[in-house]
């Protein structure tokens, strides 16, 4: 008798685990970041979503404009290994075209949050004038945690920048590193990673932002690993998988996270400030090298190469900034010159570099006698702690640039061909404007 009663307990059990597990299996999934709009391009777009189980993940879209025509991406299966993220590529459709999406978890149509929408590119010949654009930038991005954060007054906050980011209408956002700030407790494991990103991302604030405006970015140190990290930290090809793995970038080298893309007459060139990076500390060897000996040939080719009005280079740590301070491209000097030394050579026009880690803002001006001016625009911090450089004397900054609370930035590129303008904007956490420049680029 007792026998027969184990028997028959265990195969009470066996059942009732096999039935939570058709439950479960019956449920769909459900996400837990996104969706965030990622690259765009003349034919094709991407939507990046992260669930909560492995799942059959497809993107619904139809032109805002012709509600009526219905398209598809191809399904992609959602999996432990990588995190159950999902790149979702919208593959048909048309040049200047703005589109309505939704998500479909193992068949079930996810309910939308916010609004959800993305463009394809504006399409122009050489003969046309190109498009007018904006878009926002920022970097330092803090969010609380308060188990693993530093005791005392909370460092992050005023996380409703994000809301003032989305009321500016900007075609796309450019993060300009420190976008999550790894604590100790992360950069050591994958599964530390995976909860950074998610945490960071799981703000109420973002996810109109995410929703409907298209993101690149860039790292610096706190995207990377430990602070002031370089080529020698032992998880750097951990931190640059989870990297390619979160952000929506139209293209990464095979090694580092660099690339490039372009947004109608403007190349925007994504630096790799920390893979190839030489230890701030290191004096021991020579040439120190923050880019590297490939990516700065890639880089100089790919100024030479482009046609484009503006070329923007976006870098984690100020590039004109005179001052050997903290990570300053000054305490790298060789390198710095170098690169100076080649657009020089090139002769290459309106060069604007886009940096942040300084958690204050500033436009610094190169402007030298018979040669180009080059611009680097510092725009920092969004919801860290702000520092005031009171006792730095930068000789090339811009009066009146200085800002010492949490910001964002906007450029905007407008003007018929031939006529175009760059307007830079800093605009407070609430979305009040703090001052502006408008800058005529080299014909």
């Amino acid at each position: 008798m007792k026998k027969r009663f184990l028997i028959n307990r265990i195969n009470i059990w066996l059942f009732l685990i096999i039935l939570i597990n058709l439950q479960l299996n019956a449920e769909s999934a459900n996400l837990v970041s996104g969706p965030i709009v990622g690259y765009s391009t003349l034919k094709e777009a991407m939507i990046w979503i992260q669930t909560d189980r492995k799942s059959s993940a497809i993107l619904e879209y139809s032109e805002i404009l012709n509600p009526q025509r219905t398209f598809y991406s191809e399904e992609i299966q959602t999996k432990s290994q990588t995190g159950f993220i999902a790149k979702l590529i919208a593959a048909k459709i048309e040049p200047g075209k703005k589109y309505r999406y939704d998500l479909l978890l193992d068949g079930k149509k996810v309910k939308a949050k916010h609004t959800q929408t993305f463009q394809a590119q504006s399409f122009f010949t050489a003969g046309q004038n190109p498009p007018s654009f904006s878009f926002a930038l920022g970097s330092c991005a803090y969010v609380n945690e308060t188990e693993f954060d530093v005791p005392g007054k909370p460092y992050g906050g005023e996380y409703f920048i994000y809301n003032s980011i989305l009321s500016k209408k900007p075609d796309f956002m450019l993060w300009l590193g420190d976008n999550i700030y790894l604590r100790e407790t992360d950069w050591d494991s994958r599964t530390g990673f995976f909860h950074r990103y998610k945490h960071q991302r799981g703000i109420p604030e973002l996810g109109p932002l995410f929703a409907s405006v298209h993101q690149y970015a860039i790292w610096d140190d706190h995207d990377f690993g430990p602070n002031d990290g370089d080529f020698s930290f032992w998880m750097k090809d951990t931190a640059e998988e989870m990297f390619k793995l979160h952000w929506g970038n139209s293209n990464y080298a095979k090694e580092g996270i660099y690339g490039s893309f372009t947004w109608g007459d403007a190349q925007f060139f994504l630096l790799d400030n920390r893979s190839f990076r030489t230890a701030n500390s290191n004096q021991s060897i020579g040439p120190r090298q923050i880019l590297g000996e490939k990516q700065f040939q890639w880089f100089v080719n790919s100024l030479a190469f482009s046609k484009a009005t503006f070329k923007f280079v976006a870098i984690g740590g100020q590039f004109l900034n005179p001052n050997s301070v903290f990570e300053n491209y000054a305490t790298y000097p060789e390198e710095k010159n170098k690169i100076l030394s080649a657009i020089r050579i090139l002769k290459t026009k309106n060069v604007i570099f886009l940096t942040g880690d300084r958690h204050h803002t500033e436009l610094n001006l190169l402007k030298e006698e018979g040669l180009e001016p080059i611009y680097d625009f510092t725009v920092s911090p969004l919801t860290s702690g702000y520092y005031s450089p009171v006792t730095e004397k930068n000789s090339l900054r811009v009066e009146g640039t200085l800002v010492d609370q949490r910001n964002f930035g906007l450029v905007t590129v407008s003007g018929k061909k031939g006529e175009r303008k760059l307007l830079l904007q800093i605009f407070d956490t609430s979305g009040k404007e703090i001052w502006k420049k408008e800058l005529t680029p080299t014909p």
